[in-house]
């Protein structure tokens, strides 16, 4: 699936819920059912700036393709990663690169995050299109 197309997946589910109760509820699922990542990428390298709770995230190509590892010790920021894990991971670097995440503004989770957790999600979004962009200067040096 294309990015947008897995965007449109995460608007139409945030569109089964009446209120922001029900929206949060489902974000915190979505954290508890993000795969575990082994302990052995919980390292400082791996540690997003910015965010208030820690979050780690871990790239790695699979072909010409970016995959992330990532967790939190937040259980809602855990759920904020695995949507962009959802819309990101398994795409190519330009593609990330380009990508425009409006999820996050048709959601409305821009306007429903405390400020610190809307500045961690930039920061996630930020390290992710940074990861691709030094995959992309890589595949020019080759």
């Amino acid at each position: 699936m294309t990015i947008n197309e897995l965007q449109e997946e995460i608007i139409e589910d945030f569109e089964l819920f009446d209120d922001w109760e029900g929206k949060y509820e489902y974000i915190i699922d979505l954290g508890k059912s993000l795969p575990k990542m082994a302990d052995e990428f919980k390292t400082d390298d791996n540690i997003i700036k910015g965010c208030q709770s820690i979050v780690w995230l871990h790239p790695f190509m699979d072909g010409d393709k970016i995959h992330f590892l990532a967790d939190s010790e937040a259980i809602i920021v855990k759920g904020l990663v695995s949507m962009l894990l959802k819309v990101l991971s398994g795409h190519k670097a330009e593609e990330i690169l380009n990508a425009d995440l409006y999820f996050i503004e048709k959601v409305g989770l821009a306007g429903h995050l405390a400020q610190t957790r809307s500045n961690g999600l930039a920061s996630m979004v930020k390290q992710m299109k940074m990861y691709a962009l030094a995959y992309t200067s890589q595949e020019l040096k080759i």
